[in-house]
């Protein structure tokens, strides 16, 4: 089950009716998108795209702990700030489990990912921030 943020903790209201879908989407819209940083990687090396899984997998992990660390502040995980913490514990955390697991964390891969996952992880929740900015009410549309 998916715990609803509670914007009145962050003093953040939340740009949504239905929160649990949209965290659902939101959630989704962060793993399609580490799945296409790592089957883009592959490709961009020779490498199959199709066995994205195999560079994806710690990234996701470290994804799914830090959707659990947004829940479990109450953060909506739509912020930036949420993306900017999402972005850091993926990075960490995946880069973490390439290591222990034995896999390359060469400083240029890491550098990288790093960049790739930022645009990707927190560039999206500029521009939803963006959209929903001009949305608010009493704010002249251009």
């Amino acid at each position: 089950m998916i715990p609803e943020p509670t914007p009145q903790a962050t003093g953040e209201e939340l740009p949504v009716k239905n929160v649990r879908a949209s965290v659902v989407a939101w959630i989704l819209i962060d793993v399609l998108l580490v799945c296409v940083f790592a089957a883009v990687g592959r490709a961009s090396h020779g490498e199959s795209a199709w066995g994205f899984l195999d560079t994806a997998w710690p990234f996701l992990a470290a994804t799914a702990v830090g959707w659990f660390l947004i829940a479990v502040a109450g953060r909506p995980g739509v912020s930036i700030l949420s993306g900017l913490m999402l972005w850091l514990v993926t990075v960490a955390g995946g880069m973490t489990l390439r290591a222990v697991t034995g896999e390359g964390v060469a400083m240029s891969f890491v550098f990288v990912a790093a960049t790739v996952l930022l645009i990707f992880l927190v560039g999206w929740r500029v521009i939803a921030w963006l959209i929903l900015r001009r949305r608010q009410p009493g704010r002249p549309q251009d």
